[in-house]
């Protein structure tokens, strides 16, 4: 077996793998209670899919330079994903959004 078809199964994998986590927080986004559990469940499983698919990108680069511009790319999105969901979140508790709390029967 040769490198490019290794690398070719693996970022094969590696996009199944980001698609799954998009998914998940798509998932999250729509059947979650309110905005702080919906915020939570869409920042952690995008960020942790589009890992998977720079990763899965990186396998078929065609140089280091590139892989790096694909791994800053990565690391400025969980930046702005961070900051976007904190303006969220405090946007929501400064208009007196409480949050979800499970009803005790």
């Amino acid at each position: 077996m040769t490198w490019e078809t290794i690398a070719g199964w693996g970022s094969t994998a590696l996009f199944a793998v980001g698609a799954f986590f998009f998914f998940a927080g798509s998932v999250g986004l729509v059947r979650f209670p309110d905005v702080y559990t919906r915020l939570h469940a869409l920042t952690k499983a995008d960020n942790l899919g589009l890992g998977f698919v720079v990763t899965g990108l990186a396998l078929r680069a065609e140089s280091w330079i590139v892989v790096l511009k694909l791994y800053l790319i990565w690391l400025i999105v969980i930046v702005t994903g961070a900051t976007a969901c904190y303006l969220v979140a405090n946007a929501a508790r400064g208009s007196g959004l409480e949050p979800w709390t499970r009803e005790r029967r």
